[in-house]
């Protein structure tokens, strides 16, 4: 509520940098990256999580954001074309999910994956939450993927991109 209403007078970008300040320390950031690295481990698909701390250029909503984010991390770049982008703007509270033409996951299952995430850090649970989500989405990825030869070569880089 509070990131909301600053958002809403024009400072949002400071709320999204105390949220990634107070619970996106270096130890939760090296136990997001483990988690994401095993999760590869048990199929092809790759998660590339990027949480911004600032609110995109004016006009452009999150949902616009997180497609941008996607092309400029090249998440599309995958062998298989299994790529996959949680995207987190901590100053707008906003979640999405972007997958690549070679993961067929039903919408209905991604928003489900960001309605629980919203629900833990509403609860201030960011790690717990997003460990939760990296399980989620590796189950589904998992299902969708499973039958490709797993890229040993790790296409996509493990640790959450910050910016």
């Amino acid at each position: 509520m509070a990131g909301n209403l600053l958002t809403k007078i024009g400072l949002g970008h400071w709320h999204g940098s105390y949220l990634h300040r107070k619970y996106f320390t270096t130890e939760v950031v090296n136990s997001l990256t483990k988690r994401i690295e095993a999760s590869e481990d048990r199929h092809a698909g790759e998660l590339v999580l990027a949480i911004e701390t600032h609110a995109p250029v004016a006009g452009l909503v999150s949902s616009e954001r997180a497609l941008e984010i996607f092309g400029r991390l090249k998440v599309w770049d995958t062998p298989f074309r299994t790529g996959v982008l949680l995207y987190i703007n901590l100053s707008l509270h906003t979640i999405e999910i972007i997958a690549d033409n070679g993961v067929v996951v039903d919408d209905a299952e991604w928003q489900k994956v960001c309605a629980k995430l919203s629900q833990s850090f509403s609860q201030k649970q960011f790690e717990q939450g997003l460990l939760a989500a990296i399980d989620e989405i590796e189950s589904l990825l998992a299902i969708s993927c499973g039958d490709l030869p797993i890229n040993a070569q790790n296409a996509l880089p493990n640790e959450p991109v910050i910016f």
